[in-house]
């Protein structure tokens, strides 16, 4: 993405959201490096949207950073998702559908969370797997 693409959001209050939910996404992903069950990439992608909307400092600070940078420019350059974070994110949202599935009576809610469940698994299974290093 070209320094002139970024266009941060104007709107005070919803900047602050987007700052408030990105760092906290950031928190989450470097968290998920350390804890197996807490997926990484997904989160700094989000921190990744959310700061490209409200600082370009921040933003720039993320995707250039030495550690957690590659993670975000292996997507977006379409590198792929590294097999270790598929694996995870999909354990972990098929664990908590089915708990969520076991939770929940109604029909309705079990066929929106079950489709939305495999929506996505198919999603993340069509990116292409990161080769390792």
């Amino acid at each position: 993405m070209a320094h002139s693409d970024i266009q941060p959001q104007r709107h005070p209050a919803l900047r602050m959201i987007l700052l408030v939910v990105g760092w906290l996404s950031v928190v989450l992903g470097v968290i998920g490096i350390f804890v197996p069950v807490l997926p990484t990439t997904p989160f700094l992608l989000l921190a990744a949207a959310c700061f490209v909307r409200s600082s370009r400092r921040f933003y720039f600070w993320l995707v250039e950073h030495p550690r957690l940078g590659p993670w975000i420019r292996d997507y977006l350059e379409g590198q792929g998702i590294p097999l270790k974070g598929k694996v995870y994110t999909l354990a972990l949202m098929w664990a908590s559908i089915a708990f969520s599935c076991y939770l929940v009576p109604l029909p309705w809610a079990r066929g929106f969370m079950l489709t939305s469940a495999v929506l996505v698994s198919v999603y993340i299974l069509r990116q292409k797997t990161l080769r390792t290093r």
